[in-house]
């Protein structure tokens, strides 16, 4: 579903529409962050006829401000060769369900896809990966096939995507099997000033300066045990910084007029 209005307002009635995306956050609390966000698009990811994530997505800069999910152990298979686009962005009409872009387009071929999001060809020969914000690696099928959607993807520097950023998630995962009962969890990106994969003399996607994740665990009483962060540049620095939700915040307050607010319910305390 899209809403081009601008309130966190907006993204609750969503929300109420379709209740099954509230759970993605910890106690049902939507962040504050990136609600202002001119041309915001709340999304409630659905394939195959079910909801898999949540996404808050830029559709001028055409990448998402975070997606918010809870972990699954993987239970392996659901690479796609697919990538799906969101039909609900093209038209409000249309089903909110992701589409395989490539036959979408073969669909409609008098309509442009990509004037609100990212399309596959903007990534072809850019030099850039198409960097899950939601990994592939966090979910069973078929919300792991989900994630392959231009939506949950920034383009993100090959060597970060390939090694540090990559390493992160698998150190994530072997966390939350060890430590979790549940994880929620954030991923977003930090658009930059004037950094675009350009095609035709048009800028398409906005590099992003950051990558950033935040985390939540809880115990089988939905109490948190445990919570972090972590941000990275968005070049072959190859870095990866861990820090608390307290230092996210004040990280992400450089990028922002307006308060972060919670990221979690109550900061993910106990």
């Amino acid at each position: 579903m899209y809403c081009a209005t601008l309130t966190s307002l907006c993204y609750f009635v969503i929300f109420q529409d379709e209740p099954e995306c509230v759970k993605y956050f910890y106690k049902e609390k939507v962040p504050e962050w990136g609600a202002s966000t001119p041309g915001a698009a709340r999304l409630c990811q659905r394939f195959v006829n079910r909801y898999h994530f949540a996404t808050l997505y830029d559709t001028n800069h055409r990448i998402a401000v975070y997606s918010a999910y809870q972990f699954q152990p993987s239970n392996g298979g659901g690479r796609e060769s697919r990538w799906f686009v969101e039909p609900q962005l093209v038209n409000k009409s249309w089903q909110a369900e992701m589409k395989d872009g490539y036959w979408l387009g073969k669909d409609y071929p008098g309509v442009y896809l990509g004037e609100k999001q990212a399309l596959n060809e903007d990534f072809t020969y850019s030099g850039f990966d198409r960097g899950h914000l939601n990994p592939n690696g966090h979910h069973a099928v078929p919300s792991r096939n989900a994630t392959f959607t231009l939506t949950n993807v920034v383009p993100q520097n090959p060597k970060l995507n390939q090694n540090s950023w990559r390493i992160h998630e698998s150190d994530l995962t072997n966390l939350f099997k060890a430590k979790c009962s549940k994880a929620f969890v954030l991923v977003g990106a930090v658009p930059s000033a004037e950094n675009w994969i350009v095609k035709n003399n048009v800028k398409r996607v906005n590099i992003p300066d950051y990558l950033w994740n935040a985390y939540c665990c809880v115990d089988n009483n939905d109490k948190p045990t445990q919570s972090g962060a972590a941000t990275a540049r968005n070049t072959e620095d190859n870095k990866v910084e861990k820090l608390t939700l307290v230092q996210l915040g004040e990280f992400l307050q450089q990028f922002s007029d307006e308060p972060v607010g919670e990221l979690f319910y109550n900061d993910c305390r106990a």
